[in-house]
């Protein structure tokens, strides 16, 4: 019995292309469309399993359905001058009514039950005009970017523009008022700073004038006290003079 033609259409059908540079993980992908009226069951290989990474890698695919896999290149070490090896196989198998377990389905199936498609895998780096073209889609980024919030901004409405300015009004005079209200209150605490230093000096001022007149009173009520000692010694004096 001759091998089953492959049921799936395979985009793209020969190549896997990776673009580089290769310092990064580069994906392509595979599309597998089912133009059949039954299930079919997938399974992806490659000769370089721990060079990629392929997501899904098996499944099954619906009568009229299609799937989207992603082929991941891991980082390496290009040389332009080797050529790629890699190569990769996509295995199919119609279903039956009822699958289940899909190791023991591939296990147990015939070899003229499978079907496969071989595709190789190229390698290519960016060319210069690829290079400028991106330089450009970069720079052009920003003013797409720009162009985009431009409707949006032209689209607000024209009160907008008035709230704003009121708010930055409001702002300003806030601003103001805590300018003012940091200079009252270090007025007042100079005023609080003069206050004290007022208070201290009457006290001194009176603490003197007290001790001046504490003094004056001192002084005042010894004098006469030595005024009577003076005449009561002249007194005696005369006294003693004269009965002797």
């Amino acid at each position: 019995m001759s091998k089953l033609d492959q049921v799936l259409v395979l985009d793209p059908q020969s190549d896997l292309r990776f673009k580089g540079p290769f310092t990064d993980v580069v994906t392509t992908n595979l599309k597998l469309k089912n133009p059949s009226d039954k299930r079919v069951c997938f399974k992806v290989k490659t000769t370089a399993p721990r060079r990629y990474c392929v997501r899904p890698n098996s499944g099954v695919i619906d009568a009229g359905a299609a799937v989207n896999i992603s082929v991941m290149l891991q980082p390496f070490d290009y040389d332009p001058n080797e050529k790629s090896k890699h190569k990769f196989m996509v295995q199919t198998i119609f279903a039956p009514p009822n699958v289940s377990d899909m190791d023991s389905l591939w296990k147990d199936a015939k070899p003229d039950d499978l079907m496969d498609s071989k595709l190789r895998c190229v390698f290519e780096l960016p060319s210069e005009n690829d290079k400028v073209n991106d330089a450009e889609v970069i720079k052009a980024a920003p003013a797409t970017n720009s162009v985009k919030a431009d409707p949006s901004a032209a689209s607000v409405p024209a009160n907008a523009s008035g709230d704003d300015a009121e708010l930055k009004k409001a702002l300003e005079k806030c601003k103001r008022l805590q300018s003012e209200l940091n200079k009252m209150a270090d007025e007042n605490r100079q005023l609080k700073d003069d206050g004290l230093r007022m208070r201290k000096m009457p006290r001194s001022d009176h603490m003197t004038s007290n001790s001046s007149s504490f003094l004056g009173r001192e002084a005042g009520s010894s004098l006469p006290s030595l005024l009577v000692v003076i005449a009561a010694i002249f007194i005696g004096f005369f006294l003693g003079k004269f009965i002797l």
